[in-house]
């Protein structure tokens, strides 16, 4: 009987010694790995936080859109994570096309992944609301980074993105754009050829389209792939433009919004638009034109001034250069009165949100990591040593990816799982993403030097009633005015009657009524300031 009991005196021991042991080389009494604790700046900057993020390992979803193959573990941003944070992510990827689709579906189901992104800014509150999804100023104490930034140097976020109870469901995209990303541009070399300045007003953008007219009359200067968005993109260029609200926008001048498609501005710029349309200058297709058949245009001296984005710059002289070296499409000077182009927000919301379930701190941590610089350098740049090194201009270089043509963001996306869609939530301008080619930097000093920019319209904080009621005026009214300013250039017989009794109609279909939504909500805005 002594001798049992020693036995089990000893085994009990034995156990005890063999838990203390475990313990002191890092298991945790629940059976999982407990995380080493990381010296302070291992991995750079991270705001405040202290890695890792959790105590015991943790696995969380995130789901976003990606044209990626495979963003499992293997991937370097995945592991590195899990190295520094203690968590483990298991990115749920569905294509851009289907992203929305898939994502309806799984708020039916009321099974949300830890974070995901791409919900509409209301259908986000609503969730909000009902506890779907969590507001995370209320944790702002465990997220400096996020309080730092959205609720420190730019207190507006809030206002601007949250609820009328001053909540917010969504976290923001620090700095992401550069400051000119879209813009005209014209075939230099042709303009060279024929002894054209590039023009510095309207006036002269006119006269530029004219002389190329006469040296190539099979032509149409002027091509668009933009289709009714080539009235918002011009819109800037007469002081009535807004990115996101268009035609809505913010009118400087006495503090109200208006409604562009019933502004003497634009009646302007259609008459500018109709007589391009009546020379020839402008294409006839302007407002069906595919990519595709726009491309053909501009590289076969079919057209040669169009509206596009910056990297079209350098894409269409290297699709064409085997055919046509000298082929030269540059950045040009903005066309309208103002002489500007639309500002770029330095502060983005892509409905990044968290789910409200047991790991929530856990998901809110790791966005506030990703906000950090640390963690803004791991997802837009890399791991110094392990991926990538620097190079002489200043830009990382990929020696494992030196042999491809074109090392870009989709590239990084695919190979290293960086870049990716909702989870870059503060990009490293040191990133290839801000290396600009020449005629890129060009475009951006063309505009920067000279600030050429129309002012950022305040964003505004709608309720759900104003919501649901811009929902139901905003698409009719836009429809409308698009068919009215196609009729308008494209009809001979449209003048001033038929543009009166336009505003008129539109005026009494709602657009006062839209209005007055949105100067109720500007006049909350100042309110709040």
């Amino acid at each position: 009987m002594k001798l049992k009991k020693r036995i089990s005196m000893l085994l009990a021991i034995t156990l005890l010694t063999s838990i203390l042991a475990a313990c002191s080389k890092g298991t945790d009494k629940g059976g999982s790995t407990a995380l080493p604790p990381q010296e302070p700046g291992q991995y750079g900057d991270t705001g405040g936080l202290i890695l890792p993020l959790v105590d015991e390992p943790t696995t969380i979803t995130y789901m976003l859109p990606s044209n990626a193959k495979d963003l499992g573990p293997n991937k370097l941003v995945v592991q590195e994570i899990e190295k520094r944070t203690g968590i483990k992510v298991n990115f749920q990827t569905y294509s851009p096309q289907t992203y929305q689709d898939k994502l309806k579906v799984i708020v039916a189901s009321g099974k949300l992944p830890d974070i995901f992104t791409g919900l509409k800014p209301a259908e986000l509150k609503k969730i909000g609301k009902q506890n779907g999804v969590v507001a995370i100023n209320e944790y702002a104490d465990q997220l400096p980074n996020f309080k730092k930034l959205y609720m420190e140097e730019n207190d507006w976020v809030i206002k601007s993105f949250g609820d009328e109870a001053g909540n917010i469901y969504t976290w923001p995209i620090y700095n992401l754009n550069r400051k000119v990303n879209h813009g005209f541009m014209f075939r230099k070399d042709i303009f060279d050829e024929l002894g054209i300045k590039e023009w510095t007003n309207t006036n002269e953008f006119y006269e530029a389209l004219k002389k190329v007219k006469e040296a190539y009359p099979d032509s149409y200067p002027y091509a668009s792939k933009s289709l009714a968005n080539i009235f918002r993109d011009w819109a800037f260029g007469w002081g009535l433009g807004n990115t996101d609200q268009y035609p809505a926008y913010y009118d400087e001048k006495d503090g109200t919004w208006k409604y562009a498609a019933v502004q003497q501005e634009h009646k302007d710029m259609l008459d500018f638009m109709k007589k391009l349309y009546n020379e020839k200058l402008l294409d006839p297709e302007f407002l069906t034109d595919t990519q595709d058949s726009w491309t053909t245009k501009m590289t076969t001296d079919k057209s040669f001034v169009t509206f596009d984005w910056i990297g079209r710059l350098d894409l269409f002289y290297n699709q064409i250069k085997e055919q046509n070296p000298d082929y030269d499409l540059r950045y040009a000077n903005p066309v309208g009165p103002t002489g500007n182009i639309r500002t770029l927000p330095e502060v983005s919301d892509f409905s990044v949100a968290v789910a409200k379930n047991k790991n929530t701190e856990t998901s809110l941590k790791l966005l506030d990591y990703l906000t950090s610089p640390s963690g803004s350098e791991l997802m837009t740049i890399g791991v110094e040593a392990l991926n990538f090194e620097w190079g002489e201009d200043g830009f990382p270089v990929y020696p494992e990816l030196k042999d491809l043509p074109l090392v870009d963001i989709t590239v990084l996306e695919d190979r290293y799982a960086m870049w990716l869609e909702g989870a870059y939530l503060r990009p490293d301008h040191r990133s290839i993403y801000y290396r600009f080619s020449e005629k890129e930097q060009e475009a951006q000093d063309k505009i920067v030097n000279e600030d050429r920019f129309e002012p950022l319209d305040p964003i505004l904080n709608f309720t759900d009633e104003e919501t649901s009621k811009i929902a139901e005026l905003q698409t009719s009214l836009q429809k409308s005015a698009e068919e009215f300013n196609s009729k308008y250039i494209l009809d001979a017989g449209y003048g001033d009657a038929e543009w009166e009794n336009f505003r008129g109609q539109i005026s009494k279909g709602g657009v006062e009524e839209l209005m007055a939504i949105y100067n109720e909500a500007q006049k909350r805005y100042d309110e709040s300031k």
